[in-house]
């Protein structure tokens, strides 16, 4: 009996010193893409590095998007059963993605001898407004993350994804959600660092798929970098670059099995000439809707009214206009929730899909737009046959409007600029 109490006292004396020792370690928060998640294989891969990690004393916290391409899987089939799928129900289903990839990375872990434990979003405390699809973090409450980090545990969290506090219902934060998690997680944390880990290499002056020889941007200031991300950039959602400038979030982007491929996210970039082009980024897809409204602001409040009226989140705003009795908005977002919108206004009598399909191609800039760009750019993009429907000018960037069947070849013409 007393060998037994003995035991007992030196294990929990034991589990003690552990956790004050773990308390003073440094936090990482590292986010991995659904790229680097596609396989078992690669879910080891990443546990390996981690488990390394977590072995050098660092207090980890791991944010896991799902796995390759399983949530667009998972839209395809909710669309499959349903032309205008419940919203609340959609969240439940698309959720679904990153547990998988948590519960399977916590397994891997487990194996490599590191004690791990998975977390969703609600478990970790992820709080947000009661928006479905596109929902906004309000506030973040780590009590178990901390609690579980002080056992010397590696905590795996499911991105994406939180609750409301008042409703109790599961939210999802749109596409690039796991992002944002990670950022907040990382503020709340108090974390040393906050990695956004991917299989590309950083930040590149613009998509290695359509510019063959763009280039690698080793450090990046947060307005360029939220500006990059908002015109079509894919390395990160602007929301959680919005997030990590107003909460001191030291954020790096690294490409994964190459630790010396990273962009920093800094401050101010010193040293660069003002106006300097830095990237060329572009969206595939931008709609125009019409609202019939007597002036701007009845229009948005129609726009707004039809959204909720179909269970619809708010797309992202591009540019706005009234004339003649009519508000013309720009709009964006995934191809899925796009279709959905669109499909809604054919049965509406005030609001209505207006002229073709456009794509933007933008120049983002470092300390802003000089005088002479938008009038070298449009003679760039002549001399390539391509005529800008319209430009918008923001302190960041120049982004020019054009045909889908030309924004390709815009993207490679005006990076000739960099």
């Amino acid at each position: 009996m007393r060998c037994s109490s003995f035991a007992l006292a030196r294990r929990l004396l034991s589990e003690y010193f552990l956790e004050v020792r773990m308390r003073n370690n440094p936090i990482i928060v590292q986010k991995y893409g659904g790229a680097c998640l596609e396989t078992p294989a690669k879910i080891r891969a990443v546990a390996s590095n981690l488990a390394d990690l977590h072995r050098r004393g660092h207090r980890v916290v791991v944010i896991v998007s799902a796995m390759g391409k399983t949530t667009d899987e998972l839209v395809r089939m909710a669309y499959q059963i349903s032309p205008h799928p419940n919203r609340r129900e959609l969240d439940m289903l698309l959720t679904t993605g990153e547990r998988i990839s948590m519960s399977l990375m916590s397994m891997a872990l487990s194996d490599f001898g590191v004690p791990a434990i998975s977390f969703t979003g609600s478990q970790a405390g992820v709080m947000t407004d009661e928006s479905h699809s596109s929902a906004r973090i309000m506030d973040v409450r780590p009590v178990r993350v901390r609690e579980e980090l002080d056992r010397g545990r590696v905590v795996v969290l499911a991105g994406f994804q939180g609750v409301n506090p008042v409703t109790k219902e599961i939210t999802t934060l749109g596409r690039g959600g796991s992002d944002t998690t990670a950022v907040a997680m990382a503020a709340a944390l108090k974390a040393e660092c906050c990695e956004i880990i991917k299989e590309v290499d950083g930040v590149c002056s613009a998509d290695p798929r359509i510019v063959a020889n763009s280039k690698p941007l080793r450090q990046l200031d947060f307005g360029s970098l939220s500006e990059m991300c908002f015109w079509g950039a894919k390395v990160l959602h602007f929301r959680s670059v919005e997030l990590a400038e107003s909460q001191n979030v030291a954020l790096v982007l690294k490409q994964w099995g190459g630790a010396e491929r990273s962009t920093q996210v800094v401050r101010e970039v010193m040293g660069m000439e003002s106006g300097r082009v830095l990237a060329v980024n572009s969206m595939a897809r931008i709609e125009h809707v019409e609202v019939d409204s007597a002036n701007l602001n009845q229009g948005f409040e129609k726009f707004a009214g039809h959204l909720k009226q179909n269970g619809l989140s708010w797309p992202q705003l591009l540019a706005s206009a009234f004339t003649a009795g009519k508000t013309r908005i720009m709009i964006t977002c995934d191809s899925e929730s796009l279709d959905t919108l669109l499909r809604t206004l054919e049965g509406s009598k005030d609001l209505r899909k207006q002229r073709e399909t456009l794509s933007s191609v933008s120049l983002t800039c470092f300390g802003g737009v000089s005088s002479d760009l938008p009038f070298k750019a449009i003679q760039i993009l002549q001399q390539q046959g391509i005529i800008a429907d319209k430009y918008v000018l923001s302190p960041h960037s120049v982004s020019f409007f054009v045909a889908v069947e030309s924004r390709e070849a815009a993207v490679k013409a005006l990076h000739s600029l960099i």
